[in-house]
């Protein structure tokens, strides 16, 4: 791996544990283990370095979304799949990551919010649609009002205000969104079928 790589992969595994504030071009430095002079050969500041990870965190998680809905043999089936995703990311990842961006890195936040906007809010669409053409989601669930809706409760864990980190562990309290997200719009077919996943679900969460 390239030391501009290296750089970037450390910066990325500090910035989800500590949140992006709290974590110095210093620290980053010290614990590769080089100068912080070496870090300024590849990144002119940490605004750059910030704008990299979370455009690379972007387009990975795209990319996994898209390869959920290609192998998903319906629309339940793509959400619980995308629980696996989110469970991973959020474990241990610090809630204020977003309010970070947010209040210091704005070019990087509207890209987020661009991502957020167009990409999840149009797959979340297509997955209702999808649902509801399987007869899994209730026909008269309207696709654009619950979408956003979704869209918005998404990334009502990193709310500390609402779910402070000292009580609250991010991807419990995500689970428990999706899940709540999905019996408010299943079908009595649609319902069976996420029980059924559940407990596929918590059978593998108990053979690790």
């Amino acid at each position: 791996m390239e030391i501009k790589d290296r750089i970037k992969h450390k910066a990325d595994d500090l910035f989800r544990r500590y949140g992006i504030r709290n974590i110095t071009m210093d620290e980053i430095a010290g614990q590769m283990g080089i100068s912080k002079k070496t870090i300024y050969l590849y990144y002119a500041d940490k605004d750059e370095l910030v704008d990299e990870v979370i455009t690379d965190m972007l387009q990975f998680n795209q990319l996994r979304c898209d390869s959920d809905r290609e192998i998903a043999v319906n629309a339940i089936h793509e959400i619980f799949l995308a629980m696996e995703m989110i469970k991973e990311m959020f474990e241990n990842m610090n809630p204020s990551i977003l309010y970070d961006l947010e209040k210091n890195h704005p070019n990087t936040f509207a890209r987020f919010l661009e991502h957020k906007n167009k990409y999840l809010l149009q797959i979340l669409k297509d997955n209702i649609e999808r649902g509801i053409k399987q007869k899994l989601y209730r026909p008269e669930v309207n696709a654009d009002i619950v979408a956003r809706i979704r869209l918005e409760t998404m990334f009502l864990p990193f709310n500390q205000e609402i779910f402070p980190k000292n009580k609250f562990r991010l991807a419990e309290v995500e689970r428990h969104l999706i899940e709540y997200y999905l019996f408010g719009i299943a079908s009595l077919k649609g319902y069976e079928l996420i029980l059924k996943y559940q407990k596929e679900q918590e059978k593998k969460a108990h053979s690790k």
